[in-house]
C-alpha cells in the first residue's frame, strides 16, 4: 500500500527527472521513494546529467512542496494517482518496459524508457481493467480522408466489440479513433504527454471532456505540466507497452507515431500495419516499416486486428472471399455448354452438345441445370441464354468486395 510520504516522495522525483530515467527507477526499486528522493536531493544521483538536472529543478523549487501542491491540485481536479502499490488499478503490462532496449538508440528518449513511477488518471474506469483488453491505434498528425476514415472504423469497430482503444489524443489519426470508439458507446483512453488539465491540442479539448466522461485520461506528468516536444517520445513507450498491439494507420517518412511502432516491437507487443496508397506521402513510413520489419504484420480492418491480439484459435479474421455467384456453382460440364451458347439467338440441344463437346444426354442435363439456374431459357427453336442487367450472360452485376471490385467472368 501507498504511505502518504511514497506518494508524495514518487511524485517530487517525477518533478526532477523526467518519466523514464532508469537510474532513478531502480534505485526507488532497491531504496523506495522516499530515500531514493533524499538520496538525489543529497546530491547523489548516480550520473552527472540527473544530478546536474536535480539541482537545476531545485534551484527552481522545492521539490516536496511541489509535490504537495500537485496532490491538491490532483484532488481539486477529481482525478487521482495510480502507482504500482496500487495492485486493483496499476497496469502490470508497463512494467516490461524493464527490458525494452531499442536497436541504436543514441538519444536519451531512446534510452530512458523505465517504467513509470506513477500515473495521473481522470475518468471513473481502473486504469488496470481499462487497459486489461486494449489495442492502440496510431498515426499521421496531418492525416489523409483515407486515412481519418480507416481510424474511425478501427475505433469503433474494436469499441463496439469491447476492446479499449489507446491513442494519444493528438489531431489526424489519434482523434479519428477516439472518435470513432466513443461513438460506439465504447472505452478510450487518451494518454498524454502534459498534465491532464492542459488540454493538447487546445482543438480537441471537447474530445478530451468527452473521453473523461466515459474513458480515461492519463499521463505520467503533474497537472499544469506542459507538452515538450521530448515528452511525446517518452509518453509513447507507455501507449506501446501498456496495450496488447499497436496499429499504425499513416505515417510519412518521418513520423512520431512510427516510434510507438518501433516502441511495440521493442517490448514485444503486436506490431500491425495498414497499408495506404503508395502514392501517398503519408504512406510512405508505414510501408517502409512494413518492409524492414519481418514481425510486422498488415492488417486492412477488425478482423485482422483481433486475430493478432485476441484469443488463440477464437479470433480468426474469416478469409477475403468475392461475393459467391451462380456460375461458381456450375460443374466443368456445365460451363462448357453454357459457354458454348450463342451469344444471340437460339440454338437445337444437337448443335449445342456439338460445340460443347459432351454427348447429348449430358447437354440436356446441363441445359436443365442452367434453365433452373436462370441463365438460358427454353423457345420453340431451341434454347437461348438469359441476358443479364450487367449485360453478361448468367451473372449479376460486380460487386465490391473490400475495395476491390469483382472482375467480370
Amino acid at each position: 500500500m501507498n504511505t502518504e510520504e511514497d506518494l508524495l516522495a514518487r511524485v517530487a522525483l517525477t518533478w526532477l527527472a523526467e518519466p523514464g530515467t532508469r537510474s532513478v527507477h531502480r534505485l526507488v526499486g532497491k531504496l523506495g521513494p522516499a530515500a531514493t528522493l533524499d538520496l538525489l536531493l543529497d546530491g547523489g544521483a548516480p550520473e552527472e546529467w540527473l544530478r546536474a538536472a536535480v539541482s537545476a529543478r531545485s534551484r527552481e523549487g522545492d521539490a516536496r512542496a511541489v509535490a504537495a501542491d500537485a496532490l491538491a491540485r490532483t484532488q481539486r481536479l477529481g482525478a487521482r494517482i495510480v502507482t504500482p502499490d496500487d495492485e486493483e488499478e496499476w497496469p502490470p503490462r508497463v512494467e516490461d518496459l524493464r527490458r525494452m532496449v531499442l536497436p541504436g538508440g543514441h538519444r536519451r528518449v531512446d534510452r530512458e524508457t523505465a517504467p513509470p513511477l506513477c500515473l495521473w488518471t481522470r475518468g471513473g474506469w481502473p486504469l488496470r481493467e481499462a487497459l486489461d483488453r486494449s489495442v492502440a491505434v496510431v498515426g499521421a498528425r496531418a492525416a489523409t480522408g483515407y486515412g481519418m476514415h480507416v481510424a474511425t472504423e478501427l475505433g469503433y469497430g474494436l469499441a463496439d466489440r469491447d476492446w479499449t482503444v489507446v491513442s494519444g489524443g493528438a489531431f489526424g489519426i489519434d482523434a479519428a479513433a477516439h472518435r470513432g470508439a466513443l461513438n460506439a458507446g465504447g472505452l478510450t483512453v487518451a494518454v498524454l504527454a502534459c498534465g491532464i488539465d492542459q488540454p493538447y491540442p487546445m482543438g480537441n479539448a471537447a474530445l478530451f471532456d468527452r473521453i473523461a466522461e466515459t474513458g480515461l485520461l492519463v499521463s505520467e506528468w503533474m497537472p499544469g505540466a506542459e507538452p515538450f516536444r521530448p515528452r511525446f517520445l517518452i509518453r509513447n513507450r507507455v501507449i506501446a507497452a501498456a496495450t496488447l498491439g499497436t496499429v499504425l494507420v499513416e505515417a510519412a517518412a518521418r513520423s512520431g507515431a512510427t516510434q510507438t511502432f518501433n516502441r511495440a516491437l521493442a517490448v514485444g507487443r503486436r506490431p500491425m500495419v495498414v497499408p495506404g496508397p503508395v502514392t501517398s506521402a503519408m504512406s510512405v513510413g508505414a510501408h517502409e516499416l512494413l518492409r524492414e520489419q519481418p514481425s510486422a504484420r498488415l492488417v486492412t480492418g477488425v478482423p485482422h486486428v483481433l486475430e493478432e491480439v485476441g484469443r488463440i484459435g477464437a479470433d480468426l479474421a474469416p478469409p477475403a472471399r468475392a461475393p459467391q455467384r451462380p456460375r461458381d456453382l456450375l460443374d466443368d460440364e456445365a460451363t462448357l455448354v453454357l459457354e458454348s451458347m450463342p451469344r444471340r439467338g437460339a440454338v437445337d440441344v444437337d448443335r449445342l452438345a456439338a460445340r460443347a463437346g459432351v454427348d447429348l444426354r449430358t447437354a440436356l442435363r446441363k441445359l436443365s441445370l442452367l434453365e433452373e439456374l436462370g441463365m438460358v431459357r427454353r423457345r420453340d427453336d431451341g434454347y437461348a441464354l438469359v441476358t443479364h442487367p450487367a449485360g453478361a450472360p448468367g451473372t449479376s452485376p460486380a460487386r465490391v468486395s473490400g475495395s476491390i471490385a469483382d472482375p467480370p467472368p
